[in-house]
């Protein structure tokens, strides 16, 4: 049987040996007899796995010591509302950058939280003749005081990515749900990361955050106590029954990438997996991408045939050669290739193979 390969957004596909090694401990896992899912969040076995996933994190992102690491729910939707309730208080304002559909969607949050007074939000998409580009403003110019700035340097559906820092008065609040651990950043440029795991780290419901000591004595909005990150951080993220499956696989996900050299090494990888699809499709009249080649995300490569009317075709015949959920997102159309760390080059490489041989066939 020929290998399947796993393009999707997410939920997205976990690294092979991660999901062996869960297979084999689903019954019995730690020589107890019963499945991770089945012992006491509270027990000394969990407590321990807890332990090595957090310190696996700080070593894979060298994250400062005066940064708290929490495992939450919710998903990175859930912290859209959690990073206002926590940070804005009743009388802050926060700016927020507009990239995409997610960014767009954490302002549609905060503006119901907090209201439009307190959300102030900046465009920073221009388009030419089709074509995606970010342009960063320039923040020391605005006169106005920020409790925080977000934005999100991966937009998955857009198929974006800011590889510039962004140079800012004010605490960063990024949403890294799409690009957390795919290379590497400086932690200590934010004030507040965080990521949904159903791409890089694990399955959906489980959400990383990495906060500022400081960032934690901001006054707050009300908010449900399972989103508090001051509790949260009080009681070692388990001030409620955590979704510890999720849990497990995000800490051997976090051992995995370790034996692979880290993010330094897998950033190596991915660099090389983009490049090679954004070649081919760059080389093929067939083909096209809409983004500058400075935004193009690595991650999510968005592509769109120039006959719009073999998208079907197209998509069943990638699904009968292996290389499944490569459908665009439907607000934009179009197909798009998740690379996340899981996906290896082969994977890739037999993408281009059939993307060539479809033009071929088809031109």
């Amino acid at each position: 049987m020929s290998a399947t390969y796993n393009f999707c957004a997410g939920p997205a596909m976990l690294p092979q040996p991660v999901m062996q090694k869960a297979q084999e401990e689903l019954l019995d896992w730690n020589g107890q007899g019963v499945s991770v899912m089945e012992v006491s969040h509270r027990s000394k076995e969990f407590i321990a796995l807890t332990q090595q996933a957090e310190a696996d994190i700080r070593e894979l992102m060298n994250i400062p010591s005066n940064y708290h690491v929490l495992f939450m729910h919710g998903g990175g939707r859930g912290q859209f509302a959690a990073v206002v309730n926590n940070l804005l208080g009743e009388q802050g304002k926060a700016l927020y950058l507009v990239d995409g559909s997610w960014s767009s969607s954490a302002v549609d949050e905060a503006k119901k939280l907090a209201g439009d007074e307190q959300i102030d939000t900046l465009n920073i998409i221009e388009k030419t003749h089709g074509v995606s580009r970010v342009v960063l403003p320039e923040l020391s110019e605005l006169k106005q005081e920020y409790r925080y700035l977000h934005y999100c340097p991966n937009e998955t559906v857009d198929g974006i990515e800011i590889f510039e820092e962004i140079n800012s008065p004010w605490p960063i609040v990024a949403d890294m749900s799409s690009n957390i651990m795919s290379r590497e950043i400086d932690v200590s440029r934010y004030g507040l990361i965080y990521a949904g795991a159903q791409k890089n780290i694990g399955p959906s419901g489980l959400s990383i955050v990495i906060v500022r000591d400081d960032l934690l004595e901001y006054p707050q909005l009300p908010q449900a106590s399972i989103m508090d990150y001051r509790l949260a951080v009080k009681h070692d993220s388990m001030f409620n029954t955590p979704p510890t499956f999720a849990w497990y696989l995000a800490a051997e996900v976090f051992k995995w990438l370790k034996v692979q050299g880290g993010v330094a090494e897998v950033a190596k990888t991915n660099a090389r997996k983009a490049e090679m699809l954004y070649d081919f499709i760059d080389s093929c009249d067939f083909y096209e991408n809409r983004v500058a080649k400075d935004n193009r995300s690595r991650m999510n490569v968005t592509f769109y045939l120039k006959d719009e009317s073999l998208n079907e075709q197209f998509l069943a015949q990638a699904k009968a050669a292996g290389l499944v959920a490569l459908k665009g997102h439907r607000s934009v159309g179009g197909m798009r290739a998740s690379l996340y760390n899981a996906m290896p080059l082969t994977g890739v490489e037999a993408l281009v193979s059939f993307m060539k041989d479809f033009a071929n066939g088809n031109a």
